[in-house]
């Protein structure tokens, strides 16, 4: 599966939010189309703020006057602050409003003498501000390479990929502005989970997530990450089955779209499907996350450089979904991954972020 690609800090997050885009949801997709996921909303988000001040506001819209309005005999006849609601727009901004006000007072506001009510409200309260002064990288607490580099892929052109956890102190978790639930650093290609979040991915068996807990290249592990590795094995359960499965189905199906649509699909793409089942197959049989996948790599490189036509690749691929089904039949592992070990390790792990502070 693809990584998380996104601006620094609240790129991405920011604007899932604003969309009502669940976060979570990224996990399904690859890497090209999260990047296409989020152009997107970028484009919808800046739409959205366009709109506060360029397109015309609806008769209905309530807002609050920016100025005080007074008569012609000097009176104040509308508060800096009051609310009304448009009873009359204009056809473009440069003409005027006509607002009632709740005394059935109508004035008339141009849209840099009025906000949305709405807006105005959410002004101050928004985490940009605040978060602004904390330089969030220095609560990394774990960094390790992924992708090609850690699957023994890569060739001359491969990026380093770079993903992991951050602890940040309870102040800001306190606080009412909250906290990113990752970094990105999308020119470094890299991605820092909070520790709550990547908890939860890999309590899913999220194939990236997981991954990152057994890579083999580590460049940064605090104490409490430390922790976490010694007991990574509480992630691992049956769900890896659903979760990879689903994911290669549905990815797979899309592809054969593409071919049918456009002649063509992305083999780079389709040879880390590929890898995907080898992975999960490895896990169920054998308790682990198999990173490092030396053995396949030759023969995974002919799908990364077309050196084989699509139908030996769903040849193989139809191949290992049968090898999956036979070791979830067998497999060791539990129903469902140890949610309180889990549970307890993110409590101690806050507790001991706390008494830092102390």
């Amino acid at each position: 599966m693809g990584d998380f690609e996104g601006g620094k800090h609240f790129g991405i997050e920011g604007i899932l939010l604003a969309q009502s885009f669940p976060s979570s949801k990224l996990s399904l997709f690859s890497s090209n189309e999260k990047e296409d996921i989020l152009q997107v909303l970028q484009v919808i988000t800046m739409l959205d703020s366009l709109s506060t001040l360029n397109l015309i506001l609806p008769v209905g819209t309530q807002v609050v006057s920016r100025i005080e309005v007074k008569n012609n005999a000097g009176e104040s006849v509308c508060l800096q602050g009051a609310v009304g609601v448009i009873v009359e727009a204009p056809t473009d901004n440069s003409h005027a409003y006509r607002v009632q006000l709740p005394n059935g007072i109508q004035v008339c506001l141009k849209r840099h003498e009025l906000s949305i009510r709405k807006h105005y409200q959410k002004a101050g309260m928004q985490p940009g501000d605040f978060l602004a002064e904390y330089d969030l990288d220095q609560y990394v607490i774990y960094r390790c390479v992924v992708g090609s580099r850690a699957y023994g892929l890569d060739d001359e052109h491969s990026d380093i990929d770079r993903r992991g956890i951050y602890l940040p102190p309870a102040e800001l978790h306190w606080s009412l502005y909250g906290i990113p639930e990752q970094l990105e650093h999308k020119a470094e290609q890299e991605c820092y989970w909070e520790l709550q979040k990547f908890l939860i991915l890999a309590l899913k068996a999220n194939p990236n997530v997981l991954e990152c807990l057994y890579s083999p290249i580590v460049e940064l592990r605090s104490h409490i990450a430390e922790s976490l590795l010694e007991i990574r094995e509480i992630f691992l359960s049956k769900l890896v089955y659903q979760t990879y499965n689903s994911y290669v189905l549905s990815q797979f199906k899309k592809m054969e779209q593409d071919l049918r649509n456009h002649g063509d699909i992305r083999w780079k793409h389709a040879m880390h499907l590929i890898r995907l089942l080898l992975s999960g197959i490895t896990i169920l049989q054998e308790g682990f996350v198999p990173v490092r996948i030396e053995q396949y790599r030759d023969r995974l490189l002919t799908i990364k450089y077309h050196q084989i036509n699509w139908e030996e690749v769903n040849a193989w691929r139809l191949s290992l979904h049968e090898q999956f089904d036979r070791a979830f039949s067998t497999t060791q592992l539990p129903e469902r991954p140890d949610y309180e070990k889990a549970n307890r390790f993110l409590i101690e792990a806050r507790r001991y972020q706390t008494q830092k502070l102390n």
